[in-house]
């Protein structure tokens, strides 16, 4: 196949996800999740709703070959991607609301924005603290609330005013549960009284306002074929101007977008006792 044929087969959205997604907006919180779950040498680590793995490498990279790392997610699509990137890894096909795991089983749990997208955030929320060990640390990351993302609020407020509820209201799922006191009540439903919410500061940065656009409408988890041709040419020419203001010298395009970090320790019997 020549280089021209294989630029025309379609990707799948697993490889926009990881190709497009991931470095603009995943890869740089993997740090800050990892610090937040304490995560250290030598530990087993369950990433949940891994995704095709960022986070899951990330983790192997600081627990070392005296530790090991799952990724779990329920596309398999995902996991081959994932797995690609690390045979040192065991990544398992999987449901946050049915972690396929005894009780006790990891040192720490983390995941990154993934709960947004859950059927039952408690009940995820619920599934790993019980894997989570005694002494152990959960750190689960989702995005703000979009007025906290200027850019972005922005483009949802044209996409509102282009198409109308629906393709505005697809494109704001991400940001659902962009509130600390929801997602501290969704702790407490999971059973999870200590946990706390810190916001963390981060920033999006496309080449170009038609390459966020591209992105975004190529995302099959909000605005994925939602939008014909024409549409997408009215909304990159109306973009424009309207992230102007958002635009480096350089044609970039970069604005903030934080995030709420919920971090747990799962109590230590022994501790307690004492």
């Amino acid at each position: 196949m020549s280089e021209n044929e294989k630029s025309r087969v379609p990707r799948s959205p697993a490889e926009i996800y990881d190709e497009f997604f991931v470095p603009t907006l995943f890869q740089p919180w993997a740090r800050v999740v990892l610090d937040a779950a304490n995560i250290e040498p030598d530990q087993c680590v369950l990433d949940v709703a891994c995704g095709t793995g960022v986070l899951a490498c990330a983790v192997a990279d600081r627990v070392g070959s005296g530790g090991s790392v799952v990724g779990l997610d329920p596309n398999e699509e995902m996991l081959a991607l994932a797995h690609d990137k690390s045979n040192a890894i065991e990544w398992r096909t999987g449901r946050a609301e049915a972690i396929p795991f005894p009780d006790e089983s990891f040192d720490a749990v983390v995941s990154q924005f993934g709960m947004m997208f859950f059927g039952s955030p408690s009940g995820a929320l619920r599934e790993m603290m019980r894997v989570t060990r005694p002494g152990g640390h959960l750190a689960v990351a989702v995005c703000d609330a979009l007025e906290h993302s200027p850019g972005y609020a922005a483009f949802e407020k044209l996409l509102r005013r282009l198409f109308g509820v629906r393709v505005a209201d697809a494109f704001c799922a991400p940001f659902l549960l962009g509130d600390a006191e929801r997602l501290l009540s969704l702790c407490a439903a999971a059973g999870i009284f200590d946990a706390k919410v810190t916001r963390h500061d981060g920033v999006v940065h496309f080449a170009s306002i038609r390459s966020l656009v591209s992105t975004e409408r190529a995302c099959v988890w909000t605005l994925g074929g939602l939008l014909d041709d024409r549409q997408f040419e009215t909304l990159t020419a109306e973009s424009e101007q309207v992230l102007q203001a958002f635009v480096e010298d350089d044609g970039a395009l970069t604005f903030s977008m934080p995030a709420l970090i919920v971090t747990a320790a799962k109590a230590c019997p022994e501790l307690e006792e004492n």
